[in-house]
């Protein structure tokens, strides 16, 4: 009788979710952005856009993650994603008559608390890529000028938060690109800096 033990590896062959979830991050971000520099006012393309880019397909790209064992990725696509449906929801459901509107201070606590999840998340980008540290210092730095913002109620330093959010979404779309891009031509034609193991 055979005892031996055979031993079966599988390859993932299923795509990289994470520019998927990038995009979703990063367009969004740049639009709300627009909004909170005095760009252009809050209107549906900005919900939407939270609800269905911002939103879903963070999650989505989440959980295709979790299946490949991507910790952070799951961790961060799926937070940011559920960011943005509970982001909408604050806006809408008060205009709907489901709750009272949340003030500054609850809105500037809202948005620390999200801060001090990011700050932890920059801290693992240390080890993973240049491109997604400068994705997540300038979303640390984006949540926590938001909070200032609407604890003070300055134009000016939400204004000020708007075009920093507008670097911090173009980071995450290039991050997101760079990943296309490079894996559509088998060779590294914009940079992401992968750190050395």
């Amino acid at each position: 009788m055979d005892n031996t033990t055979q031993v079966v590896k599988l390859e993932d062959h299923t795509s990289n979710p994470a520019p998927l979830g990038l995009m979703g991050f990063g367009m969004t971000t740049v639009l709300l952005n627009f909004h909170n520099a005095g760009i252009f006012e809050l209107n549906a393309m900005i919900l939407a856009m939270g609800i269905f880019y911002g939103g879903l397909a963070q999650v989505i790209a989440g959980i295709m993650e979790w299946k490949k064992g991507n910790t952070f990725a799951t961790t961060a696509f799926t937070s940011y994603g559920f960011f943005w449906l509970s982001l909408v929801a604050l806006l809408i459901m008060p205009k709907m008559g489901l709750a009272a509107a949340a003030d500054n201070l609850s809105m500037g606590i809202y948005l620390i608390m999200w801060g001090i999840f990011t700050g932890g998340l920059f801290i693992a980008t240390l080890k993973i890529s240049r491109a997604l540290q400068v994705v997540f210092a300038t979303l640390t730095l984006l949540f926590f000028l938001l909070a200032l913002g609407d604890i003070t109620n300055s134009a000016l330093i939400k204004e000020i938060a708007g075009y920093e959010g507008i670097l911090c979404g173009f980071s995450a779309i290039y991050a997101a690109l760079a990943q296309v891009i490079n894996e559509s031509y088998g060779k590294v034609l914009w940079p992401i800096g992968p750190i050395k193991k």
